[in-house]
């Protein structure tokens, strides 16, 4: 037997109403703050994802999932969508059409990492990317509105924690002191961290190892020697999360693992989804869109994990769906109105309703049992006493009252139903 491939998942009919929930939700918000939905192609040239990730990152050195096409392209299948919609911006002169670009995605991702609970190697994101502005107003807003759209799933347990990257230059400062630090430390670092030292040396606040994260306890911190531009932005983003009451912990040891960010970065993280907590991440980038061959354009964005949140979801019980119901499954009293049925069906489909019947010739008692299974509104019994007097029985399954009714009045059995 062939089964989905390792670190993919079936997303089946039953999981799909929590789906369209979450979906339905980042939607509406988007359009409340007026971002703009855009969809990429799920492969790109695998150049777009190693200039513009950086190919010191775990995901351009272990995860990608990249082949060489007929045409002898290396292609892959995106990690993750800025880089994606930041050429989207490029190619299509969106920068030149307007100031200032306000867009979001809902998408699968591909990363060829180690499966486990709220982590796939298929995923899916939605997130928002805002580019032509460097107001730390911008980077607020893209706080606020994923931690608006993450309470809207009912999420309780949430922690906003954010941190400031500074400028580049701050920061190239700030790495000579880092590893002035961990000069007489290094043999002891893992080996992993060893090789981020000269390439991604602030990934080691990130490090799993113990022995690293004893080291890097005593460490000298970023946000303590940021240059004053960067604790102004800092501190405007602050005060306007205040007002706006989002609760949120300053983390100087948050740094993101993509080489594009600066100034301001973020997570929302819950603790009701095990080990991979953050079930969102962000911060501002204004370096990428001139490194892909574009002017230079400031921009902030954050992405969400969809199956984290629905994980966090089902740990807390917090969504609330609607039940689903069937408005009408009609009934087949005698098999040779097989045809009748499928007509009386096929008319209130048309008119908008959500309606089944039997394909199979089963009883009556059959039909009925499955009626109750999908959770029909009504059902309409076709044949009978009642067919050969020109009617047929409309039947209220939750109150059991039944109507007899012309089985020409078909406006009037979809008022009913309606």
């Amino acid at each position: 037997m062939i089964k989905a491939i390792k670190g993919t998942k079936d997303i089946l009919p039953k999981d799909i109403p929590a789906w369209n929930f979450i979906e339905n939700i980042v939607a509406e918000k988007m359009r409340q703050f007026n971002y703009k939905e855009i969809r990429t192609p799920v492969f790109e040239e695998t150049a777009l994802f190693s200039r513009g990730i950086g190919e010191a990152t775990d995901i351009v050195g272990k995860e990608m999932y990249t082949f060489t096409d007929r045409s002898n392209n290396s292609v892959t299948l995106r990690p993750e969508m800025t880089a994606s919609v930041v050429r989207a911006l490029i190619e299509h002169f969106l920068d030149k059409q307007q100031n200032l670009n306000k867009l979001y995605y809902i998408s699968p991702m591909f990363r060829q990492e180690r499966p486990q609970a709220g982590r796939l190697r298929q995923f899916h994101q939605f997130g928002a990317e805002a580019l032509g502005s460097n107001d730390p107003s911008l980077d607020a807003e893209m706080i606020i509105l994923a931690y608006d759209i993450i309470k809207e799933f009912g999420i309780k347990n949430l922690t906003v924690k954010i941190n400031s990257l500074g400028v580049p230059s701050s920061r190239e400062e700030y790495k000579t002191i880092l590893r002035d630090y961990l000069k007489d430390k290094f043999e002891n670092l893992s080996e992993e961290s060893k090789n981020r030292y000269e390439t991604n040396i602030l990934r080691l606040f990130d490090s799993k190892d113990e022995h690293d994260q004893e080291i890097m306890k005593n460490a000298p911190l970023l946000l303590e020697h940021l240059d004053d531009e960067s604790l102004e932005h800092f501190e405007k983003v602050k005060q306007i999360l205040l007002s706006a009451k989002v609760p949120f912990e300053i983390d100087p040891k948050l740094v993101r693992g993509l080489d594009y960010y600066t100034n301001t970065t973020f997570e929302i993280v819950s603790s009701s989804v095990g080990s991979q907590s953050a079930l969102c991440g962000g911060g501002r980038y204004n370096l990428l869109v001139n490194q892909l061959g574009g002017k230079e354009v400031p921009a902030v964005g954050f992405a969400a994990g969809i199956e984290r949140i629905l994980l966090a979801c089902e740990t807390e019980e917090s969504l609330n769906l609607p039940e689903e119901k069937l408005d009408c499954y009609i009934v087949r009293l005698d098999k040779e109105l097989s045809a009748k049925a499928y007509e009386y069906g096929l008319l209130l489909r048309r008119a908008g309703l959500e309606v089944e019947l039997d394909y199979s010739l089963r009883s009556i008692k059959a039909q009925m049992r499955e009626a109750n299974r999908l959770n029909a509104k009504y059902t309409l019994l076709v044949g009978g006493e009642e067919f050969e007097n020109n009617k047929v029985v409309l039947k209220n399954m939750e109150t059991s009252e039944q109507q007899n009714i012309d089985f020409e009045n078909i406006e009037s059995i979809i008022k009913i139903i309606k």
